[in-house]
C-alpha cells in the first residue's frame, strides 16, 4: 500500500505503515477535488496503464472528485511514472513548476521510487531532491485499488486502518 515517505516503502517486518492524510489547511484547500497531471518520465507504460484504469466504470476514481487534467497550470498536483531519465528531469521540473501553490506530488511504481530494473543506469536520474514527494505508491504496476486508496488516505478520506481489517 501507499506511503508518505520512501522509507516506509521497506518494511523488514511485513508490516506496512499505511499512507497518512494531508494536515488540515491542505485538505481544506483541496475540498472534495483533486486535479492531476501526469508526467510519464521514462515508463514502460504498465503504470499509465493502471491509472488509465481509474477512470473506468469499475474504480471510477471521478466519483471521489479525482481526475486528470491536461494543463498542470489547471493541476493541484502530478503523478510520476517511470524511472526520470536524464532526457525527462527538466521537463518534470517545468511541470512541477507550472502547477501553482500549493501542490502535490505523488511518485507511481517501483521504477519512480527506485529506478526499478534500470536503477544502475547511467541514463536514470530519479525523481530530483527539488521536487518533494507527498505520496510514494509501490508496485510494479501497481494495481488501481493501491492507488486509489493512497489518493484517498492522502486526502483524509480513509481511516488508518487497514483496507482487509474486520470492523472492530
Amino acid at each position: 500500500m501507499a506511503t508518505r515517505t520512501r522509507e516506509q516503502l521497506i518494511t523488514p517486518s511485513g508490516e506496512v505503515e499505511l499512507a497518512q492524510a494531508l494536515d488540515q489547511p491542505m485538505r481544506r484547500l483541496l475540498g472534495r477535488s483533486l486535479r492531476l497531471r501526469s508526467v510519464v518520465a521514462g515508463s514502460c507504460g504498465g503504470c499509465e496503464s493502471e491509472l488509465f484504469a481509474l477512470s473506468n466504470v469499475v474504480f471510477d476514481m471521478a466519483r471521489f472528485g479525482v481526475e486528470f487534467v491536461a494543463s498542470p497550470r489547471h493541476a493541484d498536483g502530478i503523478v510520476i511514472t517511470g524511472v526520470v531519465n536524464r532526457n525527462m528531469v527538466e521537463a518534470l521540473e517545468r511541470t512541477y513548476a507550472a502547477v501553482p501553490d500549493p501542490r502535490i506530488v505523488i511518485a507511481v511504481g517501483a521504477c519512480a521510487a527506485s529506478g526499478g530494473p534500470f536503477r544502475d543506469s547511467d541514463a536514470i536520474a530519479g525523481i530530483p531532491a527539488s521536487i518533494p514527494v507527498d505520496l510514494w505508491i509501490p508496485g510494479c504496476p501497481p494495481h488501481p485499488l493501491t492507488v486509489l486508496d493512497g489518493l484517498l488516505r492522502l486526502l483524509g478520506r480513509l481511516d488508518g486502518r487497514h483496507p482487509a481489517a474486520a470492523p472492530g
